[in-house]
């Protein structure tokens, strides 16, 4: 009996219906549908921004730093003809390739592309643009062929292998280029090699970069972790009246922050001058405090400072002076208190500044820039440069893509060794 009233009760379940007919089940399932979607739309003017404004710009970072469609476009018939010629040889390609090449650039040069391709090519061969340009004013004049002489005579370096060399070796869609080349690797016939250790630079402001960042880092945390500690210790009309002053730079342009340092600390300006002053210095051994690391590491300090103490005052200010009362009630001194209560407490806002102004720092621009001479420039000065002055996107992509990887990877490291659960910003 008491089986058969069970399903009783399941069947009468299954036919209950709301007020219009429809089935309970489905019309809870319907309400929740419509519950989402109302979800959904609300937040999807924020997951727009954030893929207009971040997934995107990344997405097309990655793919710049790969991309080399260039080549195939431009010569399509060279690359197909290249195919059969040995790359290890020491004799330049036959005459079909010349033709196939004559042909490419006939229309090439209409559709004035052949310089875009040269350019492209001398960042892998300097003099590459130069030879393209050249070869592109005398296709008019060379007539039939064979054109292997006559490519020859118009720019000698048709007749070097390496050239050859590199245009197949750079004639896939997609090239590992841009990543060797920011790692002062390049792409030789003989495999992967680096570069002269003359032209190396790369690697080393990778590691300027990371170091620079974190000295900046623990410099914050030095200055900002007792500032921070008044404020929240302090009476709340004092602590008020302070933080003021903490977030006063938000108000000045970075531009004349930045540039108010350059004068600072210029050998001739007001540290300096105030040092000759009370007898420190002479006038002749002034020191010099701008262009080099020691300009960048001031300067972003005090640009950056701000991001430290905010977090360490916000968590600091939820500590409750009763643990390190109770702590000297039981015999501890003020040290001991102090390291063995309350500093513990203040790891979460040790965590969240660090991370902020590390990630700050380490893609910083302007500060280095003004300030760093060249022996304190970041790596991100020279993505800019080659963005804006030698036009090299790829390479430019191919630094930004790493500099995130490094990012991402030492984000890992600090989870694994502090943990992320610990971080907090109050």
């Amino acid at each position: 009996m008491a089986a058969i009233s069970e399903v009783r009760s399941a069947s009468a379940a299954e036919v209950m219906t709301t007020a219009d007919g429809m089935p309970l089940k489905r019309s809870l399932q319907r309400a929740l549908r419509r519950e989402k979607m109302r979800s959904l739309m609300l937040i999807a003017p924020l997951l727009a921004f954030i893929l207009l404004t971040f997934i995107l710009p990344i997405a097309d970072m990655l793919f710049r730093s790969v991309e080399n469609g260039i080549v195939q476009e431009t010569i399509p018939r060279t690359v197909v003809a290249l195919q059969d010629w040995d790359p290890a040889s020491d004799q330049i390609p036959g005459e079909q390739v010349f033709e196939a090449l004559h042909a490419d650039l006939v229309e090439a040069v209409k559709a004035k592309v052949h310089t875009k391709l040269g350019v492209r090519l001398n960042y892998e061969k300097p003099g590459m643009s130069g030879l393209f340009r050249t070869t592109g004013r005398a296709i008019p004049r060379m007539g039939e062929g064979p054109y292997q002489e006559k490519f020859v005579e118009a720019a000698k370096d048709w007749g070097d292998p390496e050239t050859w060399r590199t245009i197949r070796r750079y004639a896939p869609q997609y090239t590992p280029g841009y990543f060797l080349a920011a790692v002062d690797s390049e792409w030789t016939h003989n495999g992967i090699e680096f570069r002269p250790e003359s032209e190396r630079i790369y690697l080393f402001l990778f590691a300027r970069t990371a170091w620079m960042s974190l000295l900046i880092t623990a410099s914050c945390l030095l200055l900002g972790y007792p500032i921070a500690y008044l404020l929240a210790n302090l009476p709340m009309r004092t602590s008020n009246l302070l933080m003021i002053l903490v977030l006063l730079p938000f108000w000045t342009s970075l531009l004349v922050r930045t540039s108010a340092w350059k004068v600072l600390l210029q050998q001739q300006g007001v540290i300096n001058d105030l040092l000759v002053w009370v007898g420190l210095i002479d006038n002749a051994g002034r020191l010099v405090m701008i262009n080099n690391v020691t300009g960048t590491i001031i300067a972003m300090t005090h640009i950056l400072l701000p991001f430290m103490i905010l977090p360490l005052y916000s968590v600091m200010k939820t500590i409750s002076p009763s643990y390190v009362r109770a702590a000297k009630s039981l015999g501890a001194n003020d040290w001991t208190a102090f390291w063995r209560v309350y500093f513990p407490n203040t790891v979460p806002g040790i965590g969240a500044g660090a991370i902020l102004v590390f990630i700050l720092a380490i893609g910083y621009y302007i500060t280095p820039e003004l300030v760093g001479g060249t022996s304190g420039v970041f790596i991100s000065n020279r993505i800019a440069y080659h963005i804006s002055s030698s036009l090299n996107w790829g390479l430019a992509a191919a630094l930004g893509v790493i500099l995130l990887g490094v990012v991402m990877v030492l984000f890992y490291v600090y989870d694994k060794v502090v943990g992320l659960d610990n971080v907090k910003l109050g």
